[in-house]
């Protein structure tokens, strides 16, 4: 079964990081996982320390897809959408993009 990863940027409303980060992670990780294909789900926050420029997101999710037919679970998805519970205190304008690898993994000399 090949695997993919869904790359999720998003922010939060202003003054609102703590309702959105409850929501997202104990609401709506569960709902996305509950979607054909949708394996893992890992969140993370931008970091303080900077290895490039600005970034206009301040949080990050992946999802992890393991399945033969890639569109397939992203239309499960859309379709899902609709019903699941969204929070008013994420901000409009996230981005969302499917990636497929094209090597395995490289592991260094500690990983």
């Amino acid at each position: 079964m090949a695997k993919h990863t869904l790359v999720v940027m998003t922010n939060a409303q202003d003054g609102k990081d703590d309702e959105f980060n409850e929501w997202y992670t104990n609401v709506h990780l569960t709902e996305v996982l509950g979607v054909d294909g949708f394996v893992a789900a890992q969140r993370f926050k931008l970091a303080d320390a900077k290895f490039g420029g600005a970034s206009k997101y301040n949080y990050l999710a992946l999802y992890e897809i393991e399945t033969d037919d890639l569109q397939g679970s992203l239309d499960a998805l859309k379709k899902a959408a609709p019903k699941m519970q969204m929070s008013e205190a994420m901000a409009d304008g996230a981005g969302a993009w499917a990636f497929s690898p094209i090597t395995d993994r490289v592991a260094g000399k500690d990983g």
